[in-house]
C-alpha cells in the first residue's frame, strides 16, 4: 500500500512543483492539505483491497503537504537560517510520524479503523484554516519577458556546478528514503523473529523511539552543521545509520533492536534536514517550487521502492540480509555525498 502511494506521488510531484512556481506556493500547500484530507477520509469507504489500493494511489497523487511546506519555508527563510528552519520542519514531521501511528492504533481499538481515517482526514482539513490565516510566502519572482523561467537555464545561471550539485542531492534523497523506508518494516519482522509474543508492543516502542530520536536530531543538527559543514555531517550520519541498521540485523535481543532503531532514527533525523538544507541553499529562488517538486518525487520514489526491495529480499533470502542491503543504500549515500556532493555557500 505504501509503495503504491509513494510511486503515485513520485509521478505527480514535479507537476505540483511547476504549478507552485507559477501560481504560488501557499496555494499549492492548501491544495495538498485539502487533497490529502479528502483522500484520507475517503479510505474509510473502501470495501475491497482493490478499492483501498486505488484510494492510496489517489492519496499519493493529491497530497504532498511536506514538499509544499518545505518549499514555503525554504523560500521565506533568510539564507543564514535555512539550516535551522529545515531542522525544525524535519523534527515536526518526525514527531508526527511517531505520534500518528500510535494515536491511530489506540483510537482504532475504541472507535474502529474506518473512523480513524475519517478523523485523520478531518484533522488535515481543519489544519488548512491556520495556513490560510497565518502563513505568508515570499513573492514569486518571474522573468519579465515570459512570466516563467526555464528550470535548467535558471539552475545553470546560478553558477558552475549547480546542476550537478542539485542532481546529486535529489539522488541522495532517494537513497536515504530507500534505506530507511525499507528498514522500517524489517524492524517489525526482526522483532517478530526474536519475540513473537511481544512483537506488537516492542515494534511500537521501537518506532516511537526512532521518531523521538529523529525529532531531537532535527532540532540540534544545525549546530553541528555550522561547524563541520552540511555535506560532512550528512555523510557521517548516513554511514552511522548504516551501522545501526546492520546492528538491527545481528541483534540477539529485542531490547538491542529497539536501541539500534533509536540510533538509526537519530542519524536519519540528522541526514534528512542536512540534505534538504543543502538543496534549498543550492537552488535559485525562482525555481525552488519545481526543484522541491522533484525533491518530493525523489523522496516518494524512495518511499515506494524501499519496502518493495526490502520485502522482496526478505522473502527470497531472509530478514537480516534485507537489512544489510538497506544499510548498503545508506553507505552508497555516503559515497555519493563525498564523491559527487559539495558544500553549498551559506
Amino acid at each position: 500500500m505504501g509503495s503504491s502511494a509513494g510511486l503515485a506521488s513520485a509521478i505527480v510531484s514535479p507537476v505540483w512543483g511547476l504549478l507552485a512556481d507559477r501560481y504560488g506556493r501557499k496555494s499549492m500547500l492548501i491544495r495538498a492539505m485539502v487533497g490529502g484530507g479528502v483522500s484520507v477520509a475517503a479510505i474509510a469507504a473502501a470495501q475491497t483491497p482493490l478499492q483501498l489500493v486505488i484510494l492510496r494511489l489517489l492519496q499519493g497523487a493529491l497530497s504532498g503537504t511536506v514538499a509544499a511546506t518545505t518549499t514555503i519555508v525554504a523560500t521565506g527563510t533568510p539564507r543564514e537560517h535555512v539550516g535551522r528552519a529545515m531542522g525544525l520542519l524535519s523534527s515536526a514531521v518526525a514527531l508526527g510520524s511517531a505520534v500518528g501511528p500510535f494515536a491511530g492504533g489506540v483510537a482504532a481499538n475504541y472507535i474502529g479503523l474506518r473512523y480513524v481515517f475519517l478523523g485523520g482526514g478531518a484533522l488535515l482539513l481543519v489544519a488548512v484554516v491556520p495556513v490560510i490565516v497565518a502563513v505568508r510566502e515570499a513573492p514569486l519572482r518571474r522573468r519579465v519577458e515570459s512570466g516563467r523561467s526555464s528550470l535548467l537555464a535558471t539552475i545553470r545561471a546560478a553558477g558552475p556546478g549547480s546542476l550537478v550539485a542539485i542532481s546529486v542531492l535529489l539522488v541522495a534523497q532517494s537513497l536515504l528514503q530507500i534505506s530507511w523506508s525499507g528498514a522500517q518494516p524489517l524492524v517489525s519482522l526482526r522483532v517478530l523473529q526474536l519475540s513473537p509474543a511481544g512483537a506488537a508492543g516492542a515494534t511500537g516502542l521501537a518506532f516511537a523511539a526512532a521518531g523521538v530520536a529523529s525529532a531531537l536530531a532535527g532540532i540540534s543538527y544545525s549546530r553541528l552543521a555550522a561547524s563541520s559543514g552540511y555535506r560532512s555531517l550528512a555523510a557521517l550520519a548516513a554511514v552511522s545509520a548504516a551501522a545501526a541498521i546492520v546492528l538491527i540485523g545481528i541483534a540477539p535481543t529485542v531490547a538491542l533492536v529497539v536501541v539500534a532503531t533509536f540510533i538509526a532514527g537519530l542519524f536519519i533525523g540528522a541526514a534528512l534536514p542536512a540534505i534538504t538544507a543543502m538543496l534549498g541553499l543550492e537552488t535559485p529562488g525562482p525555481v525552488q517550487g519545481r526543484v522541491f517538486g522533484l525533491s518530493a518525487s525523489a523522496t516518494a520514489l524512495g518511499f515506494g521502492l524501499g519496502p518493495l526491495f526490502a520485502g522482496t529480499i526478505a522473502g527470497v533470502l531472509n530478514v537480516p540480509v534485507a537489512l544489510y542491503t538497506m544499510a548498503g543504500f545508506a553507505v552508497a549515500l555516503m559515497v555519493l555525498l563525498i564523491v559527487g556532493g559539495r558544500e553549498p555557500a551559506k
